[in-house]
């Protein structure tokens, strides 16, 4: 969130950094962005604001004349203010003090995360670990995610090979198959995910207990995973003896039976009430209920698939559920019912197969020598190169589409640059920004999203989502050169 009083812009930053850790945060500012461009910054200075740890400090422009002064409070959420020492100030600078910030904040915690004991669980159903890097499941749920862009390429690779075994009947028989995929697509993710979630069983509890970063290989020896597995139980069986409640006095004596020396103000406890965030989502786009399910892993995702609204499916990760606020994931299922909204699937199924089928019965009689010499490589890169720049219209209709239902735009913005600091850091290459556009990823790059978002006014009111879509992309793609 963003306050505009006069020259200062006030940022709020949502964190998942315990408060006891906000020193530790100023100090890692300090370090990493302050430090290693001394030249760039004056009257640098650590404070304490009302009992929080706080930075302070002034930056140059290229001519070495100051021009923003920033301080940073080390509160819950993060408070940013940013003033604009002339009036000449663009924009531009004030932004990139806030994101610099916004990514230094995300690779703190991403260290701090390495350093964590994580507990997620569903009540009433049996422990399920943490995928660190969802080995297990990733890969098929992978071919459904987003725009289910990953179930084309597979289907347009393995056309080829089967033309050479069944000849001309090959792309009739290929999309075929892979329509029942994209029509039966919201059971396969559901069956691919740990827990489904109801009405009468709504909600995701987490608990996470915050090692000091030095104890981290020590504490991994000694508690290997069948260890944790047990930890976990325990907490679950109390959990149910507390009818579905947990407070940290339970906690931390189970932690303590097992030779760890909990201290309070590193635990915290968290219960998500996944159902009432999906069916606030759905009763603003007028959808039914899809059915909810979700995946242990710590990559922060969400999904919405199927073939229409009424044959849905939203499947969201633990880690989202731990590393965003009830808004900023408001604001990311907003996103995902945005492609069942504009049932993308079944779009980008459909161009997919004109392509294929002008490739087999078209081009391939006409031009065969393309698609028999070494041509047929650059053919495919810029037919997989178009496909997915198309794709990235999808996508940002997307976020519009959760701007204008939603109606949080900026908050979206912000979910989004959390999920996506490190990006947003290769981003600010001229050759990279380039790459993104051009890349075999449907998203849009960050930055463009980011960009676009906060620039929305609200309410946002436009006609035509896809249109307007398509022509953001394109500028952004030409602004980029």
């Amino acid at each position: 969130m963003v306050d505009n009083v006069g020259n200062t812009l006030s940022y709020s930053i949502e964190t998942e950094v315990p408060s006891e850790y906000m020193g530790d945060l100023i100090d890692f500012i300090q370090k990493k962005y302050i430090l290693p461009e001394q030249k760039q910054f004056t009257n640098v200075s650590k404070e304490t604001v009302d009992g929080n740890a706080s930075l302070s400090f002034i930056s140059l422009d290229a001519s070495g004349k100051q021009d923003l002064k920033s301080e940073i409070i080390g509160s819950r959420p993060i408070r940013l203010n940013v003033t604009r020492l002339d009036d000449t100030v663009p924009e531009e600078r004030v932004d990139k003090v806030k994101q610099d910030v916004i990514i230094l904040v995300g690779f703190f915690e991403e260290k701090m995360r390495s350093s964590t004991l994580f507990f997620a669980w569903r009540e009433g159903e049996e422990i399920v670990p943490e995928k660190l890097r969802g080995k297990e499941k990733q890969p098929l749920n992978r071919i459904f995610l987003e725009t289910q862009i990953l179930l084309f390429v597979i289907f347009i690779s393995l056309g080829m090979f089967l033309f050479f075994v069944i000849g001309w009947l090959a792309p009739v028989v290929l999309l075929a198959v892979q329509f029942v995929f994209v029509f039966f697509s919201n059971k396969i993710i559901a069956r691919g995910a740990d827990w489904r979630i109801t009405e009468n069983n709504p909600s995701i509890h987490l608990v996470e207990y915050h090692l000091p970063l030095e104890e981290h290989e020590d504490f991994r020896q000694k508690y290997p995973k069948d260890v944790l597995l047990n930890i976990k139980k325990e907490i679950y069986g109390e959990t149910l003896a507390k009818k579905g409640e947990i407070d940290c006095e339970t906690v931390r004596g189970i932690l303590a039976n097992h030779g760890l020396a909990c201290k309070p103000e590193d635990l915290s406890t968290h219960k998500v009430d996944v159902y009432q965030l999906v069916k606030k989502t759905v009763d603003s786009f007028g959808f039914p209920m899809p059915e909810i399910v979700v995946s242990n892993t710590i990559i922060p995702n969400a999904a919405a698939s199927g073939p229409s609204p009424s044959r849905g499916v939203v499947l969201i990760t633990t880690g989202l559920l731990a590393q965003l606020s009830d808004g900023e994931i408001l604001g990311v299922l907003g996103h995902e019912f945005g492609h069942l909204k504009g049932r993308d699937p079944l779009l980008l199924f459909a161009l997919s197969s004109t392509e294929f089928l002008l490739r087999f019965y078209v081009l391939l009689p006409l031009f065969p020598i393309i698609f028999f010499s070494y041509l047929f490589i650059a053919y495919f890169w810029l037919v997989m190169t178009l496909i997915y720049f198309i794709a990235k219209f999808f996508e940002a209709r997307a976020d519009l589409m959760s701007a204008i239902v939603m109606g949080k735009p900026k908050i979206l913005a912000e979910a989004l640059e959390k999920i996506g600091f490190k990006r947003l850091l290769y981003e600010r290459l001229p050759s990279y920004r380039f790459q993104e556009w051009l890349s075999l990823d449907p998203h849009p790059p960050i930055y463009f999203r980011v960009s676009r978002l906060e620039k929305l006014e609200v309410p946002v009111k436009i006609r035509h989502p896809l249109i307007q879509s398509a022509k953001d992309v394109i500028n952004g793609f030409f602004a980029s050169f």
